[in-house]
C-alpha cells in the first residue's frame, strides 16, 4: 500500500511539474512571436503581400486608370508569353547578360582578391582604388559611362591616339548591350572582391606552406587550394551575381532612354515589365505574369548553381 501511494504520489508531481513546464514553454513561445511581431507584420505587408498580389494579378486582364477593372483570363497572360517577340527578345538579351556577366565578374573578383592577398606592396591603397566604382551611385556610374562611350568621348578619342577603330557603343545595336556588360563588371567584381578577400583571410597558411614544399608553383597552389578552399564563397557570389544581373534595370533604362534601344538590343526582361506595367494600358496583369515567370527562372537559376558546385544535394 505505501509503495502503491508512494508511487501515485510521485506520478502527480510529475504531471505537475510537465504542466508547469508546458505553460512556461508556452509563455516563451508566445513572448518570443510578440517580439517578433512588428517584424512579421512588415514582411507579411512589404514583401509577401505584394508578391501573393502579383501572382493574384497574373490572372487578370487589370485596368489601373480610372478605378481597378479586373477581367479574370486564367493563364491567357502566361500563354501570351509564347508569341510575344519583344519578351523573347528580352529573355535573349537577359540570358546573354547573364551568361557573360557573371562568369566574369567572379573570375575577376577572385583574381583581384588573390593578387591583393599575396602580400604586394601597396597592398592598401589598391584596396581603396579598387573598391572606388562600388561607392558611385548606378545612376551616376551609367551617366559618366555614358559621356565616355560618346562618338567623341574619352574611349573613342583613347583609340584613336593608338590607332585603333572607334565604335558607337550606344547607338550600334550590335555593340550596345556589351558596353552595359563593360560597365557592370567593372562596377560589380570589386565588391565580390571584398568578400573574397575576407574569405581568403581565413584559408590556412599551412596548405600553402605544405604545398610549397612539394614543389607547387603559384598557379597549382591557386587552383588546387584557394579554388576549392573558397567554393562556399563561389557558390554565395554566383547566386548574388545571377539574381543582380537577372533584374537589371536602370542602366538599360537609362542607356536607351527607357526604350530599350536601339531596335530592343539592350531590352531585358525587368525593363519589359515596367514598359508593360506602366507604358502601356491594360497590360498591368500580363507585366506581373512576366514578373512572375523571372521569379522562378531566378529560383530555378540559384538551385541548379547550388546542385552543380554540390552545395545541395537532391535524392
Amino acid at each position: 500500500m505505501e509503495r502503491a501511494e508512494t508511487s501515485s504520489t510521485s506520478k502527480v508531481k510529475e504531471r505537475k511539474k510537465k504542466q508547469r513546464n508546458n505553460k512556461r514553454l508556452l509563455r516563451d513561445i508566445i513572448q518570443g512571436y510578440g517580439f517578433m511581431l512588428p517584424t512579421i507584420l512588415v514582411l507579411l505587408t512589404f514583401i509577401l503581400g505584394p508578391v501573393l498580389y502579383a501572382v493574384f494579378l497574373s490572372f487578370f486582364d487589370v485596368t489601373l486608370l480610372g478605378g481597378t477593372v479586373l477581367d479574370f483570363t486564367g493563364v491567357d497572360n502566361y500563354l501570351r508569353l509564347m508569341d510575344d517577340a519583344r519578351a523573347q527578345r528580352a529573355l535573349l538579351n537577359t540570358g546573354l547578360y547573364v551568361g557573360i556577366v557573371v562568369p566574369v565578374q567572379t573570375f575577376l573578383a577572385l583574381f583581384l582578391a588573390a593578387t591583393l592577398n599575396a602580400g604586394l606592396k601597396g597592398e592598401k591603397i589598391f584596396r581603396i582604388i579598387y573598391f572606388l566604382p562600388t561607392l558611385t551611385s548606378s545612376a551616376v556610374l551609367t551617366l559618366i559611362f555614358m559621356w565616355m562611350y560618346n562618338q567623341n568621348g574619352l574611349i573613342n578619342n583613347m583609340l584613336e591616339t593608338v590607332n585603333l577603330p572607334t565604335y558607337n557603343w550606344i547607338g550600334d545595336p550590335n555593340i550596345a548591350l556589351y558596353s552595359i556588360m563593360i560597365m557592370n563588371i567593372w562596377a560589380t567584381a570589386p565588391l565580390f572582391m571584398v568578400i573574397y578577400l575576407a574569405a581568403l583571410q581565413g584559408v590556412p597558411k599551412n596548405l600553402y606552406e605544405a604545398a610549397e614544399l612539394d614543389g607547387a608553383n603559384v598557379i597549382q597552389r591557386f587552383w588546387y587550394i584557394t579554388v576549392p578552399q573558397l567554393r562556399p564563397i563561389t557558390s554565395f557570389v554566383v547566386i548574388m551575381g545571377l539574381i543582380g544581373t537577372f533584374q537589371l534595370f536602370d542602366q538599360s533604362y537609362i542607356f536607351s532612354g527607357g526604350s530599350g534601344g536601339p531596335s530592343n538590343s539592350t531590352l531585358t526582361v525587368v525593363l519589359l515589365i515596367y514598359q508593360y506595367a506602366f507604358k502601356s494600358l491594360g497590360t498591368m496583369g500580363y507585366a506581373t505574369a512576366i514578373a512572375f515567370m523571372l521569379a522562378l527562372i531566378i529560383l530555378v537559376a540559384s538551385i541548379l548553381q547550388r546542385v552543380l558546385s554540390k552545395e545541395e544535394q537532391f535524392n
